[in-house]
């Protein structure tokens, strides 16, 4: 299966749902690849602006900051759950609606003071409670303590399962996947 595909064409979401989501999304895991070929995942807040994911760490070496040091090729993810739903009369006929970005590219560390505090500017944007207004806009002490990676996105995709109105869920509506099964009757209490 190729990067960026998605398989149930149904399900795939538009350039703009996509961008949309990654907009509003709060957290994304990260996969990197270790020298030993151990994979890595990380959860950090991010910000998605031209066409490029943002996020940071402490300056500190780590496993993602080693990975990457060695091989710049990173995949992340945002989904959004929504609700869990049957549309039939088993219950593994039950599902949850949802949607999902997955993305590949490349990463690097951004090492340009006025890049590292635009990143801050938008993140706090993003993230930081419109209360907070007594506090010092756009100003970052701590630059140099931080590590900022910019993801060049190489493929996007994005899949998404919205809830049905109650008319096309169960039982209104039965979608079952075992249609003519029959449940085994229920055993007596004690036995």
């Amino acid at each position: 299966m190729s990067q960026g595909t998605v398989r149930r064409k149904d399900k795939e979401m538009s350039r703009q749902e996509v961008e949309d989501l990654l907009g509003r999304a709060t957290l994304a895991h990260f996969g990197t690849v270790g020298a030993d070929g151990q994979p890595y995942v990380v959860p950090n807040l991010f910000v998605y602006a031209e066409g490029k994911v943002y996020l940071h760490t402490t300056s500190a070496s780590g496993h993602f900051k080693q990975n990457i040091g060695q091989n710049p090729r990173i995949s992340f993810e945002t989904a959004e759950m929504g609700q869990v739903f049957p549309y039939g009369e088993f219950e593994c006929d039950t599902t949850v609606s949802y949607a999902s970005v997955v993305g590949f590219g490349s990463v690097r560390i951004e090492t340009d003071r006025a890049a590292k505090a635009l990143f801050f500017d938008r993140f706090m944007a993003k993230y930081a409670d419109p209360k907070w207004q007594a506090r010092p806009k756009g100003f970052y002490p701590r630059l140099d303590e931080v590590t900022i990676y910019v993801i060049e996105v190489a493929n996007l995709s994005g899949k998404k399962g919205p809830l049905p109105g109650l008319s096309d869920q169960w039982p209104s509506k039965n979608m079952t996947k075992s249609p003519g099964v029959k449940a085994p009757a229920k055993a007596p209490e004690g036995h």
